[in-house]
């Protein structure tokens, strides 16, 4: 009874993520650490973005990351950036948070930089104009939903009464673009009536010469867009 009593007074229990040690189970079980937090949150959608941008990032800059596994990314010196892209890519709905990040490596851009406005703005003006004409249908048109059900009007009254603001906002983000703007009447009469501070603010994304030589090279692209948006009554 002595030995069993000395047992559990010397008895500890410990953490397997930072080994500290303690006196009560109960104890470990509400223990909280920084590892152990990063566990608890790799499933979250930031985390998984964070954990698949190191693995392409190794093997991007060192040729393999076939032997890196998550316990590498959770005490690795990039977790931080990395899970702070995840986070950025969710909570401002990147569009392509893969292709965003093959451009950032591609342009060697410091990882610490990697979530944030500006990266994203640069990035964005090129990849609209070389993106495949659905992903931007289909965006856009998940838009006009968001906004029907925010305000609830008609989707096809999205550009013809929506606020020329926050639909700036969204061409801007990339969630509207040349592909929707210039195909459909509501796009064009949108154009028509912004000021000239807007159409400043749009314009690196809406460049009349460059769609116009896009939508020329792509006419099988150019009329499914047209069809489909006067179907939706754009």
């Amino acid at each position: 009874m002595l030995q069993k009593m000395t047992n559990e007074l010397t008895q500890t229990f410990k953490c397997k993520y930072c080994e500290r040690e303690f006196r009560k189970e109960t104890t470990l079980e509400v223990h909280l650490c920084e590892q152990k937090r990063r566990y608890q949150t790799k499933d979250d959608p930031a985390t998984r973005i964070a954990f698949q941008n190191y693995l392409n990032f190794y093997e991007v800059t060192q040729g393999s990351a076939k032997n890196k596994t998550f316990d590498d990314f959770a005490t690795s010196a990039y977790y931080r950036a990395f899970v702070k892209f995840g986070n950025y890519c969710v909570n401002a709905r990147v569009v392509n948070s893969t292709r965003f990040a093959e451009w950032l490596l591609k342009h060697n851009k410091r990882i610490d930089y990697w979530g944030s406005d500006k990266m994203y703005e640069e990035f964005l003006k090129e990849y609209i104009y070389r993106e495949n004409a659905t992903d931007a249908l289909t965006r856009a048109l998940e838009t006009s939903m968001d906004w029907s059900e925010a305000t609830e009007n008609p989707t096809e009254h999205f550009l013809r009464y929506g606020n020329s603001n926050k639909i700036c906002h969204y061409v801007t983000t990339g969630r509207v673009t040349g592909w929707t703007i210039f195909n459909c009447d509501s796009g064009h009469e949108w154009l028509e009536n912004l000021t000239e501070e807007q159409l400043a603010i749009v314009w690196d994304f809406l460049d009349p010469d460059r769609w116009s030589r896009i939508l020329k090279d792509y006419p099988g692209d150019t009329e499914y867009m047209k069809e489909m948006l006067r179907k939706a009554g754009w």
